[in-house]
């Protein structure tokens, strides 16, 4: 059993956001859907809270009501091998959403991500500071990181 969970508290649309997250990610399934009982603040049978999988990651979401919002204060970091994997995850996550900066985006349902390419972070903390200061200024302007043009840029 997993020893921390993500808790997402979504207002009225967590099985909304847990369906498209689960057709989105690989290894991912609802594990338990948690209705409302009769006599309760929320309408008998609505749905409060949903256990669910991303790529095997235990989650919880709630219907918790307008109390809370998201933040990009806590994001949902996405390690990616390669473009292919970085481009589909942007192209889905972004759907109604924003894209941000530097492989940030905000997606319809409010939760902030991280897509990023595993080769970034091993560029960007490059032991020759001239190698990792030309990625970093790269990946500043970029919203969806580009690879080659990380690459690119590591080269000089």
């Amino acid at each position: 059993m997993q020893k921390i969970t993500p808790f997402l508290w979504f207002e009225s649309r967590a099985e909304e956001a847990v369906e498209f997250y689960t057709a989105i990610f690989n290894n991912s399934r609802v594990v338990k859907m948690r209705r409302a009982p009769e006599g309760g603040p929320a309408p008998a049978g609505s749905v409060l809270g949903i256990d669910f999988q991303l790529e095997g990651q235990d989650f919880v979401a709630i219907n918790g009501g307008p109390q809370f919002q998201f933040t990009p204060a806590i994001s949902l970091f996405v390690s990616c091998k390669d473009q292919a994997e970085v481009d589909r995850l942007w192209a889905r996550l972004t759907e109604g959403g924003e894209e941000l900066p530097c492989g940030w985006l905000t997606d319809r349902f409010g939760v902030s991500w991280q897509i990023i390419p595993e080769v970034l972070g091993e560029r960007m903390f490059d032991p020759d500071p001239a190698r990792a200061g030309n990625v970093m200024q790269a990946m500043m302007q970029m919203k969806k990181i580009d690879i080659a043009a990380i690459e690119a840029a590591y080269a000089g």
